[in-house]
């Protein structure tokens, strides 16, 4: 691999002249400058990523760490992240923190080690290292979804709760009275604040909320079939469903079909995060879309701010997420 030394040789120049060429500290003549850059094509000489950051102080790298980059929520978030970060000139280093509050505190580490600029923070649970990592880091952070306790940060939430009311008022306006909600852990925020809609929803309707009308199980499609499949074995079967995750409700729609439920005609259902498939399930699903693209900018926007050195007061920002009706919601029959 070439070294500056070599393209500053071959160049009949300073090292110190590609320096400035390449990192733009200093004015350099023209046919200096051309000089130089056609030296480094030719030779292909790539920059010391981290040379310049330790002369700088910066890397022009954002950590994102999120809970599952597998499920197509996060992805898609991610792919807004990274959009938005790549469009104003920064790089970024993704991390998965599925597995649980240990491996997050890990990847908090690491992250911190490559010497990032800034952090995206989903975070997934609770873990007394990490908050204490967290609260005692210089870089800036923003936070999606939740804030953790204690920590200083910007926060985007997305209506987490009044999407759970909507999709549940949504099924109680078409006439809906027997509505059960399948959810993840009890344990995970999301899940408390779209059951909490729900809820809400259910209370100002007059609608009964005994327990079994909350289903709890893992937030995958393996949980929303294993979900739908017990409560189809009941007695009597709902007549309508809000499923806190759309990757839950596909796997509950599966679940239908091979118990020959027809879904909207025996069966409504309303999933929640918008996700690509959303609208190619058979029917297609009715859901509540958060504003992902708008999170993703707004986040790294504000986190770019804090890096660039502003100082203006901390920013808790609710967007609102959106119901989409599709096919998969009908009134009773």
């Amino acid at each position: 691999m070439a070294t500056m030394k070599q393209v500053a040789e071959r160049a009949g120049v300073s090292i110190s002249t590609v320096s400035h060429v390449i990192n733009n500290t200093r004015v350099v003549s023209d046919d200096v400058r051309q000089r130089v850059l056609g030296i480094i094509d030719e030779m292909r000489y790539i920059p010391s990523a981290v040379a310049r950051s330790l002369k700088n102080d910066k890397t022009y790298t954002i950590g994102v760490l999120v809970p599952n980059s597998s499920n197509p929520y996060f992805a898609e978030l991610i792919r807004w992240i990274e959009d938005a970060a790549f469009e104003l000139g920064y790089n970024i280093i993704l991390c998965n923190a599925h597995g649980g509050g240990h491996k997050q505190t890990a990847y908090l580490r690491l992250l911190m080690e490559k010497r990032i600029d800034g952090l995206v923070l989903v975070a997934s649970g609770a873990d007394d290292e990490q908050d204490l990592l967290l609260r005692h880091e210089a870089v800036p952070i923003v936070q999606l979804e939740r804030a953790l306790p204690g920590l200083d940060a910007d926060l985007i939430q997305a209506g987490e709760e009044e999407g759970g009311y909507d999709a549940t008022r949504h099924l109680i306006e078409l006439g809906h009275r027997d509505i059960v909600c399948v959810s993840g852990p009890a344990d995970l925020p999301r899940t408390r604040e779209r059951v909490g809609g729900f809820m809400r929803a259910m209370a100002e309707a007059g609608l009964a909320l005994t327990p079994d009308r909350i289903v709890h199980e893992e937030f995958t499609s393996a949980g929303g079939h294993a979900a739908f499949t017990r409560l189809l074995a009941r007695p009597q079967r709902p007549a309508a469903v809000f499923v806190t995750s759309d990757l839950m409700a596909l796997g509950g729609l599966c679940a239908a079909g091979a118990a020959g439920v027809r879904v909207p005609a025996q069966m409504s259902v309303v999933g929640f995060d918008d996700i690509a498939g959303a609208g190619y399930a058979l029917p297609p699903l009715t859901t509540v879309a958060p504003p992902k693209r708008d999170m993703a900018n707004l986040a790294i926007e504000l986190l770019i701010d804090r890096i660039r050195g502003e100082r203006t007061p901390l920013r808790s920002t609710a967007l609102a997420s959106t119901l989409v009706v599709r096919a998969s919601t009908a009134p009773p029959q």
